[in-house]
């Protein structure tokens, strides 16, 4: 028997009329229980015109902000601050302006200088950190691509000298494509939560390579794993170009891939070793796959990974469950996964407005009490909250093989 998924009636958050930075989209959001309470806190995704680095000639350009917002009965309801934005892309333009300080106190090349999109938040070996899909320079109004016939503003606010930059510089090739670029941050709850942004968030690096391929939903497992006789941390991650990477013939698709690095700085290099996880299997994923947010523990080497399929525009996003095992020195290994529709956008105000495409898309969950509670983007412009049995999901996923069989 399937789980039972409860949803509100409504958007828990949606845009903010008027406000600059999330005056026209607010989604994707990650979630993290407070260690000391009940409290749930969320990052989300916002944006909104931004006519103050307008362009002669061009759209207003679209950066993508990250805000903060907190629930304290369980997610039903949520207290937003949308007087700032809890992280903000720097807009630089001119070679000088596109770098930061990272935690270490080296000034490198600042992927989220764009865009910072899609959250998600975990902990790796007790330290709490935040993935976000960042590009290195803002679009026009993104949205416009999927409309007919498509208008492409991805490159309006790429700047010319990019691209007569050196070809050795991963920066300058990423940017060339304004492509995504997975970025990790280091995350301090205690300041997030009392609205000292500035010291929240502590930039450590890319763990994608955008000049390989645009790269999303990126994001660790919260242990090192034995892979090839080292102990090294994996990520899970879903490359759009899959054809660079081990398997990618065979995935011909945007898949799941899984990446192991010694370093975590070596992920966004030639010393990742990549193996492909999970391709598109069901008639609902036949246009793509990824994982949705971090893997929640069930014990036993046994990992539960919430996932994503997309078909077609018409037919939408569709969330659904697969179980990985960690596997004696090797990559963990598809155990059981969920044939069915699980979720996917149903209600009213998940339906198409401006993105053609229905789409239901989580990006955050965790268990309080043995239920799992989940936010998730709405028709790519609102905030949703999910509940459902932690045990009936498990027990449903579990009746199933790797090949998605019944058992």
């Amino acid at each position: 028997m399937k789980p039972t998924f409860r949803y509100l009636d409504h958007p828990v958050l949606e845009p903010v009329p008027g406000c600059d930075w999330a005056d026209k989209m607010v989604l994707n959001p990650a979630i993290i229980q407070d260690p000391a309470s009940t409290d749930i806190h969320m990052l989300f995704r916002a944006t909104g015109p931004w006519p103050q680095k307008r362009r002669e000639g061009c759209h207003d350009p679209y950066p993508i902000f990250l805000g903060y917002a907190v629930s304290r009965d369980r997610g039903l309801t949520w207290e937003a601050d949308f007087t700032r934005p809890a992280l903000a892309p720097a807009l630089g333009y001119e070679e000088s302006e596109l770098y930061t300080t990272d935690i270490y106190g080296r000034k490198v090349r600042n992927y989220a200088n764009g865009c910072i999109e899609d959250p998600r938040i975990f902990e790796v070996e007790g330290e709490l950190y935040v993935t976000v899909a960042c590009r290195p320079f803002s679009p026009g109004p993104y949205w416009l691509s999927d409309q007919v016939p498509p208008v492409e503003t991805r490159f309006e606010y790429v700047p010319n000298w990019i691209f007569e930059g050196g070809e050795e510089d991963p920066f300058i090739k990423t940017a060339r494509e304004n492509d995504t670029v997975s970025v990790l941050y280091k995350l301090d709850l205690d300041k997030l939560k009392q609205g000292q942004y500035e010291q929240a968030f502590g930039y450590v690096g890319p763990l994608t390579e955008g000049h390989v391929s645009d790269n999303r939903d990126v994001f660790l497992f919260p242990h090192k794993m034995t892979i090839q006789n080292k102990p090294q941390y994996v990520l899970l991650h879903r490359p759009m170009n899959v054809q660079p990477f081990e398997g990618g013939e065979q995935a011909g698709k945007p898949s799941i891939y899984l990446a192991a690095a010694e370093k975590l700085e070596d992920f966004a290099s030639s010393k990742a070793v990549h193996r492909l996880l999970a391709a598109p299997l069901f008639d609902w994923e036949e246009n793509r796959v990824g994982a949705s947010w971090p893997p929640l523990s069930l014990g036993d080497g046994e990992w539960l990974v919430p996932y994503h399929g997309k078909k077609d525009a018409i037919f939408g996003y569709t969330q659904s469950f697969l179980i990985v095992k960690e596997q004696d020195n090797e990559f963990p290994a598809t155990i059981h996964r969920c044939p069915d529709r699980l979720m996917y956008a149903e209600r009213e105000w998940e339906m198409p407005q401006d993105y053609p495409t229905p789409c239901l898309f989580t990006t955050g969950g965790i268990v309080m009490d043995g239920e799992l509670i989940m936010s998730y983007g709405a028709a790519d412009q609102k905030v949703g909250i999910a509940w459902v049995s932690f045990d009936e999901l498990v027990a449903h996923v579990r009746g199933y093989d790797a090949e998605g069989n019944r058992l």
